[in-house]
């Protein structure tokens, strides 16, 4: 985990500013190929920053705290931009918030985790996490997938992948108060189901000040909205660039969610190199969570304040690749303890996902 400097390093203070910099720029200049190179390399520093602060942040209040810090910033601001972006672009963009919940899912479940299983595998051979903990997050992340993005093709009320209003306003109830209960259960009555069983190294480091977490805890912040407005330049080039490809435009979605969960992903990988399995998915499985559970309440509000139809139903291959994906995650989360196989085969699911993503 960072280091218990009591000062950042210069170049995490830098970083976020030079990113809101460029993005000004990106924002006042007319586009060019230069200024999007310089927009994505930006996007990348921020990335790299908010990692640092996060991890400052989390060795200061202790897990599981530090990666829910992180998991709800990204999600939040997240939410954030799928609204926006789904008010101003009217109809056409209806199903938006579906695609990029589900793909925030699969890259999740299938790609971090897969990835984290893998690096900690070839380095460590076998790692061990709390098998209690694990079970109870995809228990709910399971209760919450199925009922917000595959329940809805089986209404009758409405025909096709939307619920009436009723039905979307319980949908973001019961998602909202099923994540409530479970971070009550993460951070307070049940802590230890989430703690590793043999505490890290680092826990017997001093913790950073203070006043440096509450410095990393601004500077994560400022680096998580300009990561976000950054992916937001850049997603006209995306979507251009998809169009152009032939794609679907559910890789649209593909593309946010995997921006956005950057900072996340390199966060999980890196903690799953330094053998600290535990924290890694506490931060993967809540990143999965923090995305249904606050995407679809605040989206489903937006939309019945508007009176706008919100697609939410998913199609039938990509229901057959959830329904794998956590029947898969239930197997390899009921030891509590994980191999390169493991690894190695939710990234095959992963890799499926996006081959039938682009070839549909």
């Amino acid at each position: 985990m960072t280091s218990t400097a009591t000062v950042l390093p210069r170049w995490t203070i830098a970083a976020p500013f030079v990113a809101w910099i460029v993005l000004g720029a990106a924002y006042l200049l007319p586009g060019n190929g230069l200024l999007l190179a310089l927009v994505g390399a930006a996007l990348c520093a921020a990335v790299f920053t908010a990692v640092h602060h996060a991890e400052v942040v989390a060795h200061r209040v202790g897990e599981p705290f530090g990666t829910l810090v992180l998991a709800v910033a990204v999600t939040v601001i997240e939410v954030a931009l799928i609204v926006s972006v789904m008010l101003t672009s009217g109809p056409e963009k209806a199903g938006l918030a579906r695609d990029t919940v589900f793909a925030a899912v699969m890259i999740v479940c299938n790609g971090i985790v897969g990835i984290c299983l893998l690096v900690g595998g070839i380095r460590h051979r076998e790692q061990d996490f709390q098998s209690r903990g694990a079970a109870a997050a995809l228990a709910v992340l399971a209760s919450l997938s199925v009922l917000t993005l595959v329940m809805p093709n089986y209404t009758t009320t409405r025909a096709g992948p939307v619920l009436s209003p009723s039905q979307l306003a319980f949908a973001g109830v019961s998602s909202l108060v099923l994540y409530g209960v479970f971070v009550f259960v993460q951070t307070v009555r049940h802590r230890d189901y989430f703690l590793a069983d043999v505490p890290d190294e680092d826990v017997h480091a001093a913790p950073p000040s203070s006043r440096v977490a509450l410095a990393a805890g601004g500077l994560l912040l400022v680096c998580l909205v300009a990561v976000v407005l950054l992916a937001k330049v850049l997603s006209p080039v995306v979507e251009t660039a998809v169009q152009n490809a032939g794609a679907p435009a559910a890789v649209v979605g593909i593309i946010i969610a995997a921006l956005v969960l950057l900072p996340e992903g390199l966060a999980a990988v890196r903690a799953a190199r330094a053998d600290r399995l535990q924290n890694s998915m506490n931060l993967a499985l809540g990143s999965a969570l923090a995305s249904i559970g606050l995407t679809i309440p605040t989206v489903a509000a937006v939309f019945l304040a508007t009176g706008q139809s919100l697609v939410l139903g998913i199609d039938g291959k990509q229901t057959v690749l959830l329904i794998l994906t956590l029947l898969v995650g239930t197997l390899t989360l009921s030891s509590g303890r994980t191999t390169i196989l493991q690894g190695a085969v939710h990234l095959s699911l992963f890799a499926a996902y996006l081959f039938l993503s682009f070839a549909p």
